[in-house]
């Protein structure tokens, strides 16, 4: 009997070991295929996440979300405003008090938010994020609290009526949406560790910011291109369009899914004729508008600089101000809210429309007036404000011109998320507005060509104004392109561009753009673009403006010039040289690596002297006698990491092809050398010196412009020709 159940329990367990030994591999074989199932998929996951569509598809979905989401707050603010106001009927001053101190406490809220939580809020911030994409990161700029205080307080701002735009804010909007969209998907894709790529992507985020405004995907990637980059990789261009036009999309749709409108359509549809849309006696009315708008732009961009200086300047103001920093916006909504009141001045002025109302009023293809009177409209209509019984149409668009074109040049220089591009467009619109209804009024019957009498639409005016102004402030092209598709109005591509050119062309040749007149005052790290009537850029050379006098180290210093040279200044990198007699550059040496010089130096002495090196010893700001010896050692550069190819130029280079190089490389220096030997150097700004026409810091003057013919045909081989004889020379000794 146990020999019997001896051997059934022997069967029994031996088929039970060989059925766990192939669950036991069926399960591992399970679980590997499993592993790669899964691993597999994570792979096609990221892949799938990181693609550069997703990643732009997403940038462009939530940029919609924060323009619808901020045009709804302040829709709802501005109605607020206008409820309180309504309410307050009974009473004129308390109507005032009302319009003013709502708009008053709206501001001062934004300006102590972003005064809180982030300062780098405040301004359009297009200035700064010229200067990130210039290479010069400045990444306070960046952060997710200062998108958070840009957001809130662009919103009170914009809900305060104050005549500012949120187009300048939102394109620093973007540029910080994608900054931290490329640090969540670096989670997914290594590539967005990448910083050029992120910067790239960053030129996106400044598309979509526009894309997003006014609905035109295709003026916004223009405008990007215009504005950020002085030169633009072609491979952004896709980029750009896709993320704008999906932005520009769900922006529009929105409003539909919201029952806010009834179907996709430009921002600002306008009702034109089509058939025969302008005369060509038109044209030389719309070249001089874009003449008086480049002078008008230039001017308002001057009028900016000198407010912004005034305010500076003023060393007691400046200071008060500074302790006091919601009494200057509280001082200028006030002054601005109370012109604006619409019983008082207000009235010559329609100051009861918001910016928004007005442009459509401008826009509106029906002529307001009858020799200077205004129509008859309903109460409901927006031209129902700029009737006046005491003053024609004429006197109310001046005035309107002239009372926003100064409130608007100091609105932006108050510490809030601000643009300018919405109240030039404004504007702009007025003056177009002023000169159509000023035709329709010489020409009543309008042309007559062929038999066929063709009215004038003085809203086409208002588009073509508007367009021209924004781009004498700007200096950009993009903006015909983005009044094309704000008002779905391509019929009028050649009044407007006409217009937009020679705007652009006086302009330029006055004053620099609104964004880097604030480069210029803030002094950020930018290289300002050659003007198209700057002669000389071809005439003066490097060696006119550069450096001359250059701290170098050489293979003979000792530890002791290393550590004077680099108490002396703050310099990133120095250059190598040969020998102090030769001065035949080997290559450049950067200021970390001189420090790591220094410290494993310091290190070595403090093996060797052990017992005798005090406890107080530190080797950037204390030197014992016992080192005095020890630092006149020759330096070994052998464990030093040195660029052998610095950036170079040679004396002779032209302004213009050292621009394009500082551009496109972004460089922050360059060496100057003759025949291999280090005569100078060249810094960015230096270079700025020398584009602003300004003197060198050692007054030395820029070269006439027959220098370069006299040095060719006189001098200029004698000298080329000496320089390497005494080279060679040195040699062969």
């Amino acid at each position: 009997i146990y020999t019997k159940d001896a051997s059934r329990l022997r069967k029994t367990f031996g088929r039970s070991l060989s059925d766990l030994i192939s669950l036991s591999l069926s399960l591992s074989l399970s679980l590997s295929l499993s592993v790669a199932w899964a691993s597999h998929f994570q792979r096609l996951f990221v892949s799938f996440i990181g693609a550069d569509w997703i990643f732009l598809m997403i940038l462009g979905f939530i940029m919609a979300v924060i323009s619808f989401v901020m045009d709804v707050f302040v829709d709802n603010f501005t109605e607020a405003h206008r409820w309180i106001y309504d309410l307050a009927d009974s009473h004129v001053l308390l109507q005032y008090l009302a319009w003013v101190a709502y708009s008053m406490f709206l501001m001062c809220f934004a300006a102590g938010f972003a005064n809180i939580v982030s300062i780098q809020a405040a301004g359009s911030g297009i200035p700064e994020m010229k200067t990130c994409l210039r290479g010069v990161m400045l990444q306070e700029y960046l952060t997710f609290k200062t998108l958070v205080s840009k957001v809130i307080s662009l919103i009170c701002v914009l809900g305060s009526e104050l005549p500012v735009g949120k187009e300048g804010p939102f394109v620093h909007i973007g540029s910080m949406c994608a900054a931290l969209l490329c640090k969540f998907m670096s989670l997914f894709s290594g590539i967005y560790k990448n910083e050029a790529r992120n910067k790239e992507m960053m030129t996106v985020g400044c598309a979509v910011g526009i894309g997003c405004c006014f609905a035109s995907p295709i003026g916004g990637a223009l405008f990007s291109l215009e504005v950020t980059s002085m030169f633009f990789v072609a491979r952004n261009y896709w980029r750009g369009f896709l993320s704008a036009t999906f932005g520009a999309f769900i922006f529009r749709l929105l409003p539909v899914w919201n029952r806010q409108e009834d179907t996709l359509m430009a921002l600002y549809a306008t009702k034109y004729r089509l058939d025969f849309p302008f005369d060509l006696q038109e044209l030389p009315v719309f070249a001089v508008m874009g003449i008086v708008c480049g002078f008008g732009g230039a001017f308002f961009v001057y009028l900016y600089g000198k407010i912004t200086l005034f305010v500076k300047k003023q060393k007691a103001t400046n200071s008060f101000l500074m302790k006091k920093r919601l009494l200057y916006p509280a001082l200028v909504t006030v002054l601005i809210s109370t012109l604006s009141f619409p019983p008082g001045f207000g009235q010559f002025m329609a100051g009861q429309l918001t910016q928004r109302e007005s442009l459509i009023s401008f826009f509106d293809h029906r002529t307001w007036s009858n020799h200077g009177i205004v129509a008859d409209f309903d109460n409901d209509d927006h031209l129902a404000a700029w009737k006046h019984p005491q003053a024609n149409v004429f006197v109310i668009l001046s005035i309107f011109v002239i009372m926003k074109f100064w409130m608007s040049a100091i609105s932006i220089t108050l510490p809030i998320p601000c643009g300018s591009f919405v109240p030039i467009f404004v504007i702009g619109a007025a003056f177009g507005r002023l000169v159509g209804e000023g035709l329709a009024t010489l020409f009543p019957d309008g042309f007559n060509m062929d038999g066929h009498v063709y009215h004038i639409t003085p809203g086409v005016y208002a588009v073509v104004g508007a367009a021209a102004l924004t781009a004498g402030v700007t200096h950009t092209i993009s903006t015909g392109v983005i009044m094309m598709e704000l008002t779905g109005q391509i019929n009028y591509a050649l009044p407007i561009l006409i217009s937009v050119i020679l705007s652009n062309m006086i302009s330029q040749s006055l004053q620099p753009s609104i964004y880097d007149k604030v480069i210029r005052i803030k002094k950020l790290p930018y290289l300002p673009m050659l003007s198209w009537g700057h002669r000389d850029k071809y005439n003066i050379h490097v060696g006119d403006f550069m450096k001359r006098e250059v701290r170098y180290i050489t293979l003979n210093s000792t530890y002791r010039d290393i550590f004077k040279i680099l108490r002396s200044g703050n310099l990133k990198t120095l250059p190598l040289v040969k020998s102090t007699e030769s001065m035949l550059l080997l290559g450049s040496v950067e200021r970390a690596q001189l420090l790591a010089l220094l410290k494993q130096r310091s290190q070595h002495l403090r093996k060797e002297n052990a017992p005798t090196i005090p406890i107080s010893y530190k080797v950037h700001f204390q030197i014992e006698e016992w080192e005095e010896q020890q630092l006149d050692e020759q330096v070994n550069f052998n464990n030093c990491k040195i660029d052998p190819a610095p950036f170079q130029l040679v004396e002779r280079t032209s302004l213009h092809k050292t621009h394009t190089m500082f551009s496109v490389l972004n460089l922050d220096y360059a060496y100057v050398t003759s025949i291999g030997r280090l005569v100078g150097v060249v810094s960015l700004k230096e270079l700025c010196k020398a584009i602003e026409g300004s003197l060198p810091a050692d007054g030395v003057r820029l070269r006439p412009i027959l220098a370069t013919f006299r040095d060719r045909g006189v001098r200029g081989s004698w000298t080329e020709t000496t320089e390497l004889r005494k080279l060679l020379d040195h040699q062969i000794s």
